[in-house]
C-alpha cells in the first residue's frame, strides 16, 4: 500500500466493490433489497454511520456498467429469473435448440495431425460431412444449455445495474478506476512481508479498503495539470470481483500468493460480434451452436441466435494453442466464412464487436476467497465452469452466496474477518452446486496440452465419470518460429517476412497466414472488414485523458530480444504495435482492455515468471457497446 498522501482525500463506506460484472451484479442484488425496510427505515444499519442503511459502493472502470462485457449462453439456475424476464432485458431469449458441429477444413491450410486428418478423411468418405461439417448427433449432457438463456450480458447488466441504483440502496459508479486494495495488519506490529508461506501472510495481512487511479497524469502517471490524487476509500469490507485481469484481484494475488496446489496458467482470449443477419434468416431466436476443428484444431466457436434477427457469433483462442504468430481477429473472419455458418451470415451485417481474456484454470485457479476485510468472487476467484465453458451463472452466484453471507454477520453484528467470513461465506460456496461442477471439472480440459484428440477424450472423461477420471497434460513451451514454420516457409525466407512487417510497423500474422495457404478475406465493407474498421463500426473504443497508460513494458532490453512478441499479433485492438525501435510501442485510444497481453508475453521476469515483462494497471475507458 502507497502511503498516506494528506493531499488526498478519503471517505468511510461499509462495503466497496471492485468491478461490475455478473458477480458483483449478483451480490448487491441479493444485498439491495435487504438494506431498507418498506417504510424507508433501515434494515440494515451501518456500522460506519450508526443510524444510517449500510453504505455500499461499487466502482467499475468502464465509462458504462454495461460496457467492456460480451454475449453469453447460461443456464441460469442460480440468477433469479426476474432478473431474466425478457420483456426487461433486449437481447435474450430461452435456448430452443442445439448443436454441437464439428468443423472440417475447407481451406487445407488448418495445422492438423496425421490422426485428425485420418479422421476427416474417413467422415468424408462415409458421406457424414455437409458444407464441410459434421453435426454431432448427441450432445453430452455437461455440454447442454437446455432451459437457459442466450443473452447480450451488456444490457443484461445495464439492467440489473439501472434497478439496484433506482433502488436507493447502492451506489454504483462507472468510469472510476480502483489502482489498488489499501492493505494493512490484522494485529498491531504484525508483517506481512516476514511471513514464511501465503498462508501465514494470509492470516497477517488485512484489506482495509481501496484507493482509486490519480487523475490529471501525464501518460507515464507524473502528475501533471489539474494533478488530483485518487480518493482513499475506506470500508469495513472489500468485495473483489474485477476479473481475471483486474489490478486489484492480480495485486492481491502478488501479495498473498495462491493456496498450495492451485495456479493461473491457463487463459483464451475470447472475440465475438454481434452481427445483424440477412433478412428472411433461417435461425430462430435461442438457437445455440458450439463449434470444434476450424479455424484451427484447438479454436473453439459459437453462434447464440438472439431476438430481432440478431446473432453474437465468435471464437476462443486457447493458450494452449501453441503458435508463436497466433491472431484473434482473423480466424474469426475465417471462422464466419466457413461454409457451415456463412449459409446463414452472409449478407448480414456487423452490428457490434468485442473482446475479453477468460481465466481458464477453473477451481484450480480459485485464489483465497475471505481474508480479513475482503472476499473475491466471480471469475477471478476460478469460478469459470472450464467443463461446460460456463462462467455468468456461476459468478452470479458467488456474489449472491457472499451476499448471504454478508446479510448474516451484519444481522450477528460480527465483523468482517477471515475465519467469519471462512464460516459465513466460502463455508457456503463449498456447499454449492458451484463447488461440486467445479471439483468435476477440475481436471477437465488437461489433455488439450497434448492435442484436440487427448483434450476432447479427456472432458469426456471428466464429464461422463463425475471428475474420477480425466487425461493428464502439462502446459508445454511454445515452439520457437522456426520450429512451428518449419516445412511451410523457409527459415531465411521467414525472417525476411517479420523484418518487413516490423519495418511497416504491421504484425506478422496476415503475411504469414497469406504464406501459409490461407486465403485472402473477400471485404464486404459490411460484415467482413478490416481489424482497423471493426474498431470504428463496432463500438467506439476511448481512452479520457487525466489517467496513465494502463500498459506499460518492464523491461524494454527484454522486448528487444524476444523474437515472436507475441503481445503484437495476439492484440484484440491492435493497440500495441512494432515500434520505431525493437519495442513494441502502446496505443490506448485502441485498447479494449482484453488484457491478452498480460497473459501473452513469453518475455517471464525472474522475480514474476507467472507475470511476464507487460505491466497491465488500472485504466478508465476502453470499448462502448452495451450491446456485448
Amino acid at each position: 500500500m502507497t502511503e498516506s498522501d494528506p493531499a488526498r482525500q478519503s471517505m468511510d463506506v461499509d462495503i466497496a466493490c471492485v468491478g461490475f460484472g455478473p458477480a458483483t451484479a449478483g451480490f448487491l442484488a441479493a444485498l439491495a433489497l435487504q438494506i431498507l425496510n418498506e417504510d424507508g427505515t433501515p434494515a440494515l444499519e451501518s456500522p460506519t454511520a450508526p443510524g444510517l442503511p449500510l453504505q455500499v459502493v461499487c466502482y467499475e472502470r468502464a465509462d458504462d456498467i454495461g460496457f467492456g462485457v460480451s454475449g453469453a449462453v447460461t443456464r441460469a439456475r442460480g440468477i433469479d429469473r426476474k432478473w431474466l424476464d425478457p420483456s426487461r432485458v433486449p437481447m435474450s431469449a430461452a435456448v430452443r435448440a442445439e448443436r454441437v458441429v464439428y468443423l472440417l477444413d475447407p481451406t487445407g491450410a488448418s495445422r492438423r495431425s496425421p490422426a485428425l486428418m485420418l479422421a476427416d478423411q474417413t467422415m468424408r468418405t462415409l458421406g457424414l460431412v455437409r458444407d464441410s461439417a459434421y453435426e454431432l448427433p448427441y450432445i453430452p449432457p455437461f455440454l447442454e444449455k437446455h432451459g437457459g438463456v442466450v443473452l447480450s450480458l451488456g444490457q443484461f447488466l445495464s439492467n440489473v445495474g439501472t434497478e439496484l441504483m433506482a433502488s436507493g440502496s447502492v451506489q454504483i459508479w462507472p468510469g472510476s478506476p480502483v489502482a489498488e486494495a489499501l492493505l494493512g495488519h490484522a494485529e498491531a506490529g504484525a508483517d506481512p512481508t516476514r511471513a514464511t508461506s501465503p498462508e501465514g501472510t494470509l492470516a497477517a495481512a488485512s484489506v482495509v479498503g481501496i484507493r482509486l487511479a490519480d487523475q490529471g497524469v501525464a501518460r507515464d502517471g507524473r502528475p501533471d495539470e489539474g494533478y488530483q490524487p485518487g480518493m482513499d476509500v475506506h470500508a469495513l469490507l472489500t468485495v473483489v470481483g474485477d476479473g481475471p485481469v483486474g489490478a486489484v484481484g492480480r495485486q492481491l494475488d502478488r501479495e498473498l500468493g495462491m493456496p498450495r496446489g492451485h495456479h493461473a496458467r491457463e487463459w483464451a482470449l475470447g472475440m465475438k460480434m454481434v452481427v445483424e443477419l440477412p433478412a428472411g434468416s433461417a435461425l430462430e431466436p435461442g438457437t445455440v451452436i458450439h463449434t470444434l476443428g476450424f479455424p484451427e484444431p484447438e479454436i473453439f466457436g459459437f453462434l447464440y441466435v438472439l431476438p430481432e434477427n440478431l446473432a453474437t457469433v465468435g471464437i476462443f483462442v486457447p493458450s494452449w494453442f501453441r503458435s508463436p504468430m497466433r491472431t484473434v481477429y482473423r480466424y474469426l473472419q475465417h471462422f464466419m466464412l466457413h461454409p457451415y455458418l456463412w449459409r446463414y451470415l452472409e449478407g448480414g451485417r456487423l452490428r457490434s464487436w468485442g473482446a475479453k481474456s477468460l481465466q481458464e484454470s477453473g477451481r484450480r485457479g480459485e485464489p483465497f476467497l475471505a481474508g480479513n476485510g475482503f472476499a473475491r468472487i466471480g471469475e477471478g476467484s476460478g469460478s469459470t465452469n472450464v467443463l461446460t465453458g460456463s462462467g455468468v451463472d456461476e459468478a452470479w452466484t458467488t456474489g449472491t452466496l457472499l451476499g448471504e453471507a454478508v446479510i448474516e454477520l451484519l444481522r450477528a453484528r460480527e465483523p468482517f474477518t477471515r475465519e467469519n467470513l471462512e464460516r459465513a461465506y466460502v463455508a457456503r460456496r463449498r456447499a454449492s452446486w458451484v463447488e461440486a461442477e467445479a471439483h468435476i471439472a477440475e481436471k477437465a480440459r488437461d489433455g488439450f496440452h497434448k492435442g484436440l484428440i487427448p483434450g476432447l477424450i479427456g472432458m469426456a472423461l471428466a464429464g461422463f465419470t463425475s471428475g474420477r477420471l480425466h487425461m493428464d497434460g502439462e502446459p508445454r513451451l511454445m515452439p520457437d518460429l522456426d520450429e512451428y514454420y518449419a516445412g511451410r516457409i523457409p527459415a531465411g525466407e521467414m525472417q525476411s517476412i517479420i523484418d518487413d512487417c516490423r519495418r511497416r510497423s504491421v504484425p506478422c500474422h496476415d503475411t504469414l497466414m497469406d504464406r501459409c495457404g490461407w486465403p485472402a478475406i473477400p471485404f464486404d465493407g459490411q460484415l467482413l472488414v478490416s481489424h482497423q474498421d471493426a474498431l470504428l463500426m463496432g463500438g467506439k473504443v476511448q481512452a479520457p485523458g487525466g489517467f496513465a497508460d494502463h500498459v506499460r513494458i518492464v523491461f524494454p532490453d527484454f522486448c528487444a530480444r524476444c523474437a515472436s512478441k507475441l503481445c503484437i499479433e495476439m492484440c484484440s485492438g491492435q493497440a500495441i504495435t512494432p515500434g520505431s525501435s525493437a519495442v513494441p510501442e502502446f496505443d490506448r485510444e485502441k485498447c479494449v482492455h482484453c488484457g491478452a497481453c498480460l497473459w501473452n508475453c513469453t518475455a517471464p521476469l525472474e522475480d514474476d515468471p507467472a507475470g511476464g515483462n507487460i505491466a497491465f494497471t488500472a485504466g478508465a475507458g476502453g470499448l462502448h457497446s452495451n450491446e456485448n
